[in-house]
């Protein structure tokens, strides 16, 4: 776990402001000051990533609808396999609550 060698209070500081955020607007103001434009849609292209690959989705086609690199797609697949489990337990999360949305 590479993340454990960060640990620190600047680190703590930031996943707690992460956590404190309330809402989506909230989130996009604060992701606004925080990040440059390209570091938002490299973070957000990740995601995709992720959710494409757990959908069977083809490295040609990721790379064809993301403009994501193979070298990124490896990324995200290694982490999907060997890594936290976190982008199966965000993308789960993110899906119920779309899925919850959609019922109301």
């Amino acid at each position: 776990m590479q993340i454990n060698k960060l640990r620190g209070k600047e680190l703590d500081q930031l996943f707690n402001a992460v956590l404190s955020l309330q809402d989506l607007e909230e989130c996009y103001r604060f992701f606004d000051d925080l990040c440059t434009i390209n570091e938002i849609q490299s973070l957000a292209q990740r995601l995709e990533v992720a959710r494409m690959l757990q959908d069977g989705n083809t490295y040609h086609k990721i790379e064809t609808e993301t403009g994501a690199s193979t070298a990124t797609i490896s990324r995200v697949k290694r982490c999907l396999n060997y890594g936290n489990d976190t982008y199966q337990l965000v993308l789960d999360r993110v899906h119920k609550k779309d899925d919850t949305e959609e019922d109301s």
